[in-house]
Formats: structure tokens, sequence, C-alpha cells
């Protein structure tokens, strides 16, 4: 039986994803379900419980956002996969689709109909302990609208419910932002993971206002491992992240069935996640 997943739900099938190595957030199953309870799915097997989960979460009026496509490992290969991506498919069927897909799945995802607009490469590794002092500052309450407005010039989505629990800080959870002359230059979150810190999203309307900002977060991490998804359309960021002395580990393809959201291209330096995009 297919059917909406409740928030304990959400936390199962995150940790199949932290078992594959995914290294979730500790508190991703609270904020992603806050983003879309009506977008996470999860098929029953009569027997075993949760199954199998797929999230298809809204991200605007025209797309919708697709992840979290995961089956537990001692029951694939029974079927599950196929009805729950058509479930997936029904939710969003007028609307644009995105995705993040692995190298192994990407062709698998284009004859399905999605097209790639760019590769996400996520870097990783550890910062040298040092004092926090490139210019970034703690984010405060009044600078939320101005950080999901920049949210919205870089992705092109529109998803404050999702950013405003995400981009507020939290004893899991560092946000800063860079000032600008006519306002915030760049801001950007780092989260506790099961393995150390996740940078994302990180937007800046500049170089020197991303690496500032960068730089403050990666010492804030205190010498524990830190990764960061760069996407390949900001040329600047994976750079970024290499000056830091962080490797590449892994890359996916940013994939759109219908048309991409509008955005200003530039502004992203890391994907808030694979998952909500």
């Amino acid at each position: 039986m297919i059917r909406v997943m409740t928030e304990a739900d959400l936390a199962i099938a995150l940790g199949w994803a932290q078992a594959e190595g995914w290294n979730p957030g500790l508190r991703d199953a609270t904020l992603f379900h806050r983003a879309d309870p009506q977008g996470f799915l999860v098929v029953d097997d009569p027997a075993e419980g949760p199954a199998a989960s797929i999230s298809i979460v809204e991200v605007g009026p025209a797309h919708m956002f697709l992840g979290l496509f995961i089956c537990r490992e001692d029951l694939r290969k029974r079927g599950f996969a196929g009805p729950l991506w058509q479930a997936a498919m029904a939710r969003g069927c007028e609307v644009s689709i995105g995705l993040d897909g692995v190298v192994a799945e990407q062709a698998r995802y284009a004859a399905r109909g999605f097209r790639a607009t760019h590769r996400t490469v996520r870097h990783a590794g550890r910062v040298p302990i040092a004092p926090a002092d490139a210019g970034s500052r703690p984010a405060m309450t009044s600078d939320m609208a101005a950080m999901l407005a920049l949210d919205r010039a870089a992705t092109g989505f529109s998803r404050d419910a999702f950013l405003r629990p995400w981009m507020s800080a939290a004893p899991d959870r560092l946000v800063r932002v860079v000032d600008g002359v006519d306002g915030l230059s760049a801001a950007g979150a780092m989260r506790q993971c099961h393995e150390g810190w996740k940078i994302g999203p990180l937007h800046a309307t500049s170089q020197d206002a991303a690496t500032r900002l960068l730089s403050d977060l990666a010492c804030l991490a205190e010498g524990r491992p830190i990764m960061i998804d760069t996407p390949e359309v900001t040329p600047g960021a994976a750079m970024l992240a290499r000056h830091l002395g962080l490797k590449p580990v892994f890359e996916t393809a940013r994939m759109w069935r219908g048309s991409p959201p509008r955005r200003h291209v530039g502004l992203e330096y890391g994907s808030a996640s694979l998952e909500l995009g």
C-alpha cells in the first residue's frame, strides 16, 4: 500500500539513507517534513512495514523536486519501486519535476524524460581550526526576508515553508550572513550531520562574499569534516571549495522533466540538500 509518510516514517527512510552512506542531517526528518507534509510517500510491505520511499515536494507553483527514492536493502527487487515512482509522477503530472541524479541512474532518468542542466559536485574534507574572522556574522530574525529573497533568486524555487526553519539557528545549525552595501551579499547555513557538518544553501552576490562566508563556516566546524554540494552552473563554487582544501568525493546531475525554474545564474555556491534541491 502506498501512503503519505508521517514524520516518523520519514525518519525511518532517512535511516536507510544513512546506512547507504548519504549522511543526512540530525534533524532532516523534521525539517524536510515541514517543507510539504503531503510530499513524502512510502510503500508498505504487508509483513515488514515501510519498504521504500520517495519524495515529491512543492518548490513553487510550477515546480516540484523529487528525491529520497530508496528501498530498504533487504526488501529490494520485490516490485516496490515501480508503483512508488508512478505515484510520485502522478502527483507532479501538471508541473515540472527536478531531481539530483547519481551517475549510475542518470541514463534511466533520461529515458523517463529528464534532461540534465548541470552537474553538482560534493566537496568534503577538514579545515584546520582557526577563528572565524572573514567578515560574516550570525543571521538575525530580521534577516529572514532577505535570505528568502536571495534563495528565490539563486534557485528559482519558492520554498519559504522549508527555508524558514532551515535558515534559523539551532544547536545543530549555524546560519551566517555577509552584509553588503544594499543589503545582504551572502547567506548560508551549516547543519550537523551523522558525520561532520554539511554547508548549504550558500548563496552570494559576489565571489568575495561567498569566500568570506564559506571561510567562516568552515572555521566554525572546528576541524570536523565538512561537505558542500557545489553546482557547476556557478564556476567559482568548486574553486572556493578546493581553495579550502576540500576534495571532490561525489557527483550528481541536476535534471528536469519539463522547464527548469528561472533563476539568476551564478548566485548558488552550495545546494541546500540533494533531496530537496
